[in-house]
């Protein structure tokens, strides 16, 4: 099957979630001998037209020079040239943007969406804004072919919202099985004594919730704070939140030294709270991290009750000051592994992508209407 892919910055992942998926389902649905295009912005640190055999198309994104507005110029961009490749298959990830250019959509395959987390719920958005992510998704739902929720949570929401049902596929993680604990030494923290926070640094990450709590708890191990603060929200955070204790790291893009920071922190707390099934939580649960997580369907739905949830300062307070039965500490591990075994694994998820691809381009798709001859130029 000849399949594309966009919706992201482009792969080798140097971005985050979706970027890291692009590369791990790409990579695979190569090795099973499909012929993959994944989209790359013209701003992506790799320039070459192939990578591990997988084919590699450049749009142009203006999103550096002229902010938010440049990614809808790249998506349009994307799908402009995506019409004219004849794919079999096109999976689009997220709906944030290139849901506005539906009628582009190419008219010749399936056009699946990966419908990502509740975006317009995230409050580092204007309600403007907001309203605008709302609408979005609602045009991605309507006209989708086929939808995927990565997560419960997220499916439920799609049917009960539009009545459109989609079909669960989570995200991946890998066990991560070789600690080094010198890969602590240049952060000056040492194993089991600390406690770990990856994210970014926005308001719906409960980053702030799980710092006041921290510092009520009058903890003597650090905090470490995995995540680019070069934004607002983050700037915000490290003027306000001085301590020797919390310790703001930046972004790091060694994944070796974050699985080894996760393998080796007494407490992970993980605040996300808009997004589906979120790729660092897995990674967490990946790398038997006893988990703090905020009380939420979304994380509930993955964790059960192989974690601590919190909601509240006091909910921090509480899990931090709580003596650790090893017993069960141990038995939450383990049952955290055998999802990322038997649900959250990369084998069984590239194999669901491949049965969807295939169920869907043998069948008859609807008739779109799309203005033929409507003329846009190049942007």
């Amino acid at each position: 099957m000849k399949i594309g892919v966009l919706g992201t910055r482009g792969i080798p992942n140097a971005y985050g979630g979706f970027e890291q998926f692009a590369e791990h389902l790409a990579l695979g649905l190569v090795r099973k001998g499909h012929d993959v295009w994944v989209y790359n912005s013209s701003d992506h640190p790799y320039q070459q037209d192939k990578w591990n055999d997988i084919r590699i198309v450049h749009c142009k994104d203006l999103e550096s020079s002229i902010g938010t507005a440049g990614q809808f110029v790249y998506d349009f961009n994307c799908l402009r040239d995506a019409r004219k490749r004849r794919y079999d298959v096109l999976l689009q990830l997220g709906y944030t943007s290139n849901s506005i250019w539906h009628s582009w959509w190419p008219n010749n395959c399936p056009n699946i969406i990966n419908m990502d987390g509740l975006e317009w719920r995230r409050s580092k958005y204007n309600k403007w804004t907001q309203r605008f992510l709302k609408r979005a998704e609602g045009w991605a739902a309507k006209y989708a072919d086929i939808l995927i929720a990565d997560s419960i949570g997220i499916q439920e929401h799609l049917l009960r919202e539009y009545r459109k049902a989609s079909i669960y596929i989570p995200y991946g993680a890998d066990i991560f099985e070789s600690p080094d604990m010198s890969r602590l030494s240049g952060l000056g923290i040492a194993p089991k004594c600390y406690f770990l926070l990856i994210a970014r640094m926005e308001p719906e990450n409960n980053v702030e919730l799980i710092l006041r709590g921290y510092l009520q708890s009058s903890q003597p191990c650090p905090i470490v704070l995995i995540g680019s603060v070069k934004n607002k929200f983050g700037k915000y955070l490290r003027e306000r939140y001085v301590s020797p204790n919390i310790r703001f790291v930046g972004a790091v893009y060694d994944s070796d030294m974050i699985n080894n920071v996760r393998y080796f922190s007494s407490l992970y707390f993980h605040g996300h709270s808009v997004g589906g099934t979120n790729p660092s939580l897995l990674e967490a649960m990946a790398c038997q991290c006893n988990i703090a997580a905020h009380e939420n369907i979304f994380n509930k739905n993955i964790l059960t009750n192989s974690a601590y949830y919190f909601s509240t300062e006091n909910d921090i307070v509480r899990i931090i000051a709580e003596q650790r039965d090893e017993e069960t500490m141990t038995q939450r591990k383990e049952s955290n592994l055998d999802k990322i075994r038997n649900t959250f694994n990369w084998n069984n998820i590239i194999d669901e992508y491949e049965k969807v691809f295939l169920d869907f381009s043998n069948q008859s798709l609807h008739t779109k209407t799309i203005n033929a001859g409507k003329s846009i130029n190049p942007i």
